[in-house]
């Protein structure tokens, strides 16, 4: 049997983030809509922020399904990505850091226009609400992806961010399948939610390894308010492994009978969310796709989640990695 060329393919938005602490009052002011979700807006309205915020901001490579594809390469898994990046120097610096970080960048997509940003926006509790310009990430088509895309991939992690487009995550999901891909699912936010409910049910229906959602992306695919317990059975009802984050407070995972409280990991301080959950999946991942016990893939998910809310931005520091990696070790 051929042995796959990568265990992972993330599918999703290659978008640069933009980092700044404000408070509450910030929000308030200049941020319409719900703290703590994503709002999908233009350049200009990104821009308009920023020119409020003047220059204190940083800036960090992002998108949910990378975040959580490079923090499985980091841990050792052979990775890949499919999504669009721009023409711009911006784009040049994403994928150059991708690759760096130990991701494969021969699958990106290329456009001329200029690459997607997302502004996190980070309160004194650690939130972090986000105005996203998807770009030239917006451009990809479902023509565009082809089979040749997921080929020699074991495993297939799909952003929800993705579901803004039905038809191509459609083709992103079939095409997945059809070339022997196992598949997960990140919901992402509760606003992806709301807007692909139908679409999210449909494919759970049809079939999805594994779902990541958290409470709040629980509650409205649900339409209930029910114990995190019971989400995460519900989820697997349909055949997947669901994992429930419930941020601080940890996480529940079960498939089939089994039901896990996965512990949370205490941290010595909390900088900013960002990014948190998607780290908690690349942990997730390589756990599940190293064959850990589900236990054991949801402990290496919370220390990489963990890790990440000490840190401005979804990235772990590199001088962490060596820690993280012999934990995942010892967890085998």
């Amino acid at each position: 049997m051929t042995q796959p060329t990568f265990d992972l393919i993330g599918i999703g938005n290659p978008i640069m983030d933009l980092l700044a602490h404000v408070p509450e009052s910030f929000l308030t002011a200049h941020v319409a809509g719900d703290k703590g979700g994503m709002v999908l807006v233009d350049d200009h309205d990104i821009a308009a922020l920023i020119a409020k915020l003047g220059t204190d901001y940083g800036v960090t490579p992002g998108g949910s399904a990378a975040n959580a594809t490079l923090a499985a390469a980091k841990l050792g898994l052979r990775t890949t990505f499919l999504g669009k990046i721009g023409g711009d120097v911006t784009a040049r610096d994403y994928r150059a850091n991708f690759t760096a970080a130990g991701g494969d960048g021969s699958r990106f997509k290329h456009a001329t226009l200029p690459n997607g940003r997302c502004l996190s926006m980070i309160t004194p509790d650690g939130q972090r609400t986000m105005r996203t310009c998807l770009g030239a990430a917006m451009t990809l088509s479902p023509d565009e992806v082809t089979a040749a895309d997921f080929a020699g991939s074991r495993h297939a992690h799909i952003e929800g961010y993705l579901l803004f487009n039905p038809a191509l995550a459609d083709k992103v999901a079939t095409t997945a399948r059809a070339a022997g891909c196992t598949i997960s699912l990140e919901l992402s936010s509760f606003e992806v939610v709301n807007v692909a409910r139908d679409w999210i049910l449909a494919q759970l229906k049809q079939g999805v390894d594994i779902v990541f959602a958290n409470e709040d992306e629980a509650r409205v695919l649900f339409q209930k308010d029910a114990a995190y317990a019971a989400y995460a059975r519900q989820l697997a009802g349909y055949g997947s492994i669901a994992c429930v984050k419930i941020g601080k407070d940890g996480a529940w995972v079960a498939r089939g009978a089994e039901l896990h409280r996965i512990a949370p990991v205490k941290v010595e301080r909390l900088t900013d969310t960002t990014g948190a959950g998607d780290a908690w999946a690349g942990g997730f991942l390589y756990g599940h796709l190293r064959g850990l016990s589900l236990a054991g893939a949801g402990a290496l998910g919370s220390a990489l989640g963990a890790e990440c809310v000490q840190h401005l931005g979804p990235a772990i520091p590199d001088h962490q990695w060596p820690r993280l990696r012999a934990l995942a070790a010892a967890l085998r």
